[in-house]
């Protein structure tokens, strides 16, 4: 037998230790040592970009005083350049030339505006090539900004210019038929506001709610058909855009192939390294986890391929919370952000070498537990997917009926019944700006008769939950076409009932070759009352600690309304011109030839 030496095991206990703590400092986004904020700053406002076309676009530049060539940080809005005046200061007083820009056809920016027009792929090529040919500029040029001023750094990198060197984006959609306008191929009502807002060149009240500029009923507003005279009766102003969102209504369309950027060849023209952020209760969550395994698999060179990624316990508005209406997620849900981005930007623009490079690639906010992890990839490599399969005696309906959920496989088990009335959608949680801030109990739509809920029993250990988040849904319908909607819901002891994820699809969209899954440029037709197999990938994953004590629960229903636009269950072609609302039959099948489960990504 061999046995290892006191100074040995001393040594082997010592590496642990250290490792250990190793682990700990990474666990979160350090900042460590970066260019210190200690220049002056020279503003100059409402330069002229020259485009390719001849456009010319309005641009802010914010510069150190001192002579010299500098890195150069782009940020290219819609949203009106100045808004970003605060963040470019902070950069440029540590060395950078930071490059405000207003997109082309808003303010003073020439040219036409429309969102989603492959335009605004070029129009970030060459303002990327101007800024680095500038006398200031020393050849290095990132991005950086959240939302659509996201979209804008994917569209640009796409295009492989090569001065660009490393972009961060944050909080950026995927392509339009994955979150926005279409989820999953069903309308979320908050792009029509953010369509009337951005429907001129200036912002545009138009309503309802913020996007809007005034407090309107989104209950009432979002009932008006047919969903397309939306422009012409709230107050939009005129555009070709929004009709043509309505009518090409799957991604097969050439104006959303236009502006897609989420396919192999695209990726592969990302030739740069790419620092992601989001959070667990963005609206735009997953175009960062799309993005991330995307780029690891297609990006255009070994720096492409290794992306970062950060998930915080955020919604839209990252890294700037502590707490939501029903939660608290203690201290450390707040970190130094910018003095993460401006480590990233000195390591990529000016060559600092900082130990960035070696930060493990992943960090991600656990709820419940508030504290941050670490990982080497996502999804989690030490996640175990884990199937949590739907039962009931065939009365599921509402948080009071005998659904239950378990890890057990179903045998002989009759099939849950509810009826979507579009006419009395499920009503989903009040949201602000487009974003509904979880963690929020939602325990008062579980108590209708339409809404299906599968309870576990009382948890009698911690089960923590991080990463994707798949179903199987076997269901009918007596309609020709619907929506299924299924959320994961954190059930407290004292009865709060804490949304977590949800994942939705529009019936018509499934892909009958993969088992059922979401296809954006697929638009068939169901024949009523026969069962389909469904494949609904999550589009919100969670990083939750379900805790001793507490259930996990699934929710199924129709509807989830006002955020998202009413399915009127007719099977026209386009639901933009229907007029007719169906009322709709549904079943839920869960039995042993037809298993429903969800599959959550547990942590041993």
């Amino acid at each position: 037998m061999v046995t290892r030496s006191s100074a040995t095991r001393a040594a082997i206990v010592a590496l642990l230790v250290a490792a250990s703590i190793a682990r700990a400092e990474g666990t979160f986004p350090h900042v460590g040592s970066i260019s210190p904020a200690t220049m002056e700053v020279l503003e100059e406002p409402d330069q002229q970009a020259p485009m390719r076309d001849g456009a010319r676009l309005r641009v802010d530049v914010f510069r150190p005083q001192a002579a010299g060539r500098y890195p150069a940080i782009l940020y290219q809005t819609p949203y009106d350049k100045r808004g970003a005046a605060p963040r470019a200061r902070a950069f440029a007083a540590r060395g950078y030339v930071v490059v405000t820009a207003d997109s082309r056809g808003r303010f003073e920016s020439e040219g036409e505006w429309d969102p989603f027009s492959p335009l605004h792929k070029q129009d970030g090529y060459d303002l990327v090539e101007w800024i680095a040919a500038q006398p200031w500029c020393s050849g290095a040029v990132g991005m950086f900004g959240p939302s659509y001023v996201g979209w804008q750094q994917w569209w640009t990198a796409s295009q492989s210019p090569p001065s660009l060197k490393a972009i961060v984006p944050e909080v950026a959609p995927p392509d339009h038929f994955y979150n926005c306008p279409y989820q999953n191929g069903i309308f979320v009502c908050w792009m029509l506001d953010w369509a009337g807002l951005m429907s001129g060149r200036l912002p545009h009240s138009a309503g309802p709610g913020p996007y809007g500029g005034f407090a309107v009923n989104r209950e009432a507003a979002y009932r008006q058909l047919p969903y397309i005279d939306f422009d012409t009766t709230r107050n939009y102003l005129p555009t070709s855009w929004w009709r043509t969102w309505m009518l090409q209504n799957t991604a097969a369309g050439d104006y959303w192939r236009g502006i897609a950027y989420q396919t192999p060849e695209s990726y592969a023209g990302v030739q740069v390294p790419t620092l992601a952020a989001t959070g667990w209760f963005d609206a735009n969550f997953p175009g960062t986890p799309m993005n991330f395994t995307a780029m690891k698999q297609y990006g255009g060179t070994p720096a492409a391929r290794q992306p970062r990624m950060v998930i915080g316990p955020w919604e839209h508005a990252i890294n700037n919370r502590l707490s939501a209406p029903d939660a608290d997620f203690g201290p450390e849900a707040v970190v130094d952000w910018d003095g993460y981005v401006c480590r990233w930007f000195d390591c990529h623009l000016k060559g600092i070498d900082n130990g960035i490079l070696s930060d493990p690639p992943v960090h991600v906010f656990v709820l419940g537990r508030n504290a941050w992890r670490a990982a080497d990839d996502w999804p989690l490599p030490e996640a175990v997917p884990t199937r949590y399969y739907l039962h009931s005696g065939g009365h599921a309906n509402s948080s009071a009926g005998d659904g239950t959920l378990s890890t057990t496989p179903p045998g002989t088990q009759p099939p849950d019944h509810y009826t979507y009335d579009p006419d009395d959608p499920t009503p989903s949680p009040p949201y602000g700006n487009g974003h509904i801030d979880g963690p929020r109990d939602v325990s008062e739509s579980a108590r209708r008769a339409d809404v299906l809920v599968y309870t576990s029993p009382v948890l009698e250990q911690d089960v923590e939950v991080i990463g994707p988040i798949t179903a199987q849904l076997y269901a009918a319908t007596s309609a020709r076409d619907t929506d299924w909607m299924m959320r994961l819901v954190d059930v407290y002891p004292d009865g709060r009932a804490v949304f977590l994820a949800e994942g939705v699809m529009r019936a018509r969209h499934r892909d009958e070759r993969h088992h059922g899954a979401f296809r954006p440029d697929a638009l068939g037709t169901l024949e009523p009352d026969r069962c389909y197999q469904y494949t609904i990938d999550f589009w919100r994953p969670t990083g939750n600690l379900f805790a001793q004590g507490h259930r996990i629960r699934v929710e199924i229903s129709s509807s989830y309304y006002p955020y998202y636009l009413r399915n009127l269950n007719s099977g026209d072609d386009n639901l933009a011109l229907a007029t007719q609302p169906v009322v709709a039959q549904q079943t839920v099948y869960h039995d042993s030839s037809r298993p429903s489960w969800v599959m959550l990504s547990v942590i041993p």
